[in-house]
């Protein structure tokens, strides 16, 4: 009897593989995972700020945590990913991140009841939610950059960003609503356990029915129908320094614009404590600044196709214009600076990492994904410390001192994209 397209040939790590699927059927899929999850911690994101300050928060401890929380996403990946390529478990490090996710975020809800320790439980979910998106991301976007290999890195990530991003207004929006009907924050937190446990349930629909892309160096394997079972990876950690010279260079240039890029969390505290706009507004904001990371993606995605790396020198300068902005009095300029600022994230979330996917071999990109990913938490934890200090005593300081860091980075991006030309 003939096997239906979606019939299992062998197996990866521990994934099925199918005999066809379709490239753009699996961005989508994981694009439709990402956008359930993207409304439990975006959404929470939105009003982390404003959360913890009504906990007692200082600006600094705020900068603090959410630089850390941002770390701590980036830099566990340099563990995750090696342990993804050299394990092939890559849809049980996918499942066990997004678990994480969905509990530590609702959980939040519980803070202002706990007295004392509410602030102090806050901090942890807040670090433990970051830690589950250094367990999945790597072995996702691995795979999904397997995937969009088919239809075009830029395209294929810029579409999974737009989805992604899908999730990032949804959840804010729905936050904005809960806080404008009860007043408070709390309730808000607590209704993100339905979209929490969506994305799980989303995950498992798409899991069973998706392959594992071929990443590891086994994938050239014949089918089991044909040859005997594909093996599992042997494990044997790698170093990294096996890792060519030009994406050193391009992971120190994203670090650096990382340096920059000041939380939202910041960004937040600033326009609730000073009165730019209400606790209630700042997620519709958030929101805004989520679909314009979605635009801008598409829009980068599609340039990177068509003209290579060139097109990520802006964002060394979105990064350095948003603050000035963002920081202002008026809230009109407020907003502009906040959505210049979720175009930033929007190139560096997607189309930076199409670049990345181009400098390394493809059995080894989860482990460059890691590694790019703890360059770039090792810069944000420094630049989230440093914006919140730098917040508390001078804005223009703070300002000029993330142009200066962005100059750097444009000048590692031109050296980067030459030795990238000239390899």
């Amino acid at each position: 009897m003939t096997q239906p397209a979606h019939a299992t040939a062998a197996t990866v790590g521990d994934a099925p593989v199918s005999v066809r699927w379709s490239p753009w059927r699996a961005v989508v899929g994981f694009g439709l995972v990402s956008m359930t999850a993207d409304m439990v911690y975006e959404g929470a994101r939105s009003i982390t700020g404003p959360l913890l300050g009504s906990l007692g928060a200082t600006a600094v401890l705020v900068g603090f945590i959410t630089g850390a929380g941002e770390a701590m996403a980036l830099m566990l990946r340099v563990v995750f990913g090696p342990l993804a390529d050299r394990s092939g478990r890559y849809w049980t490090l996918t499942f066990a991140g997004y678990t994480l996710t969905a509990v530590c975020v609702p959980a939040l809800a519980i803070t202002p009841f706990l007295a004392g320790a509410g602030l102090a439980v806050a901090c942890l979910l807040i670090l433990a939610e970051r830690a589950g998106k250094a367990i999945r991301s790597p072995a996702k976007t691995a795979l999904l950059a397997t995937a969009a290999g088919a239809v075009g890195l830029g395209r294929g990530f810029g579409v999974h960003k737009a989805l992604d991003q899908a999730g990032a207004v949804a959840g804010p929006l729905l936050v904005a609503a809960v806080v404008a009907l009860t007043g408070t924050l709390w309730p808000a937190m607590a209704v993100l356990i339905v979209p929490g446990a969506a994305a799980l349930f989303v995950l498992a629909w798409i899991r069973r029915r998706m392959p594992d892309p071929a990443v590891s160096e086994n994938a050239s394997e014949p089918p089991a129908s044909t040859a005997r079972e594909v093996p599992r990876p042997r494990w044997r950690w790698r170093s990294a320094s096996s890792l060519p010279t030009v994406f050193w260079l391009f992971a120190a240039a994203c670090g650096v614009a990382t340096a920059g890029l000041v939380t939202f969390g910041v960004i937040s505290y600033h326009l609730t404590r000073d009165h730019v706009l209400s606790v209630a507004v700042v997620p519709l904001v958030y929101a805004a600044a989520m679909a314009t990371a979605a635009l801008a993606a598409l829009v980068s995605g599609w340039l990177f196709d068509r003209h290579g790396g060139r097109v990520l020198f802006t964002v060394p300068i979105l990064v350095a214009v948003a603050p000035a902005l963002a920081f202002n009095a008026s809230a009109v300029v407020a907003i502009v600076g906040v959505l210049i600022w979720g175009a930033a994230i929007g190139v560096q979330d997607s189309t930076v990492k199409a670049l990345v996917a181009d400098l390394v071999p493809t059995a080894r990109r989860a482990t460059a994904y890691g590694v790019f990913a703890a360059v770039q938490g090792t810069a944000a934890i420094a630049g989230g410390t440093l914006a919140g200090a730098l917040y508390d005593r001078s804005l223009p300081a703070l300002i000029a001192t993330i142009a200066a860091i962005q100059l750097a980075a444009l000048v590692l991006l031109a050296v980067t994209l030459r030795r990238d030309h000239a390899r």
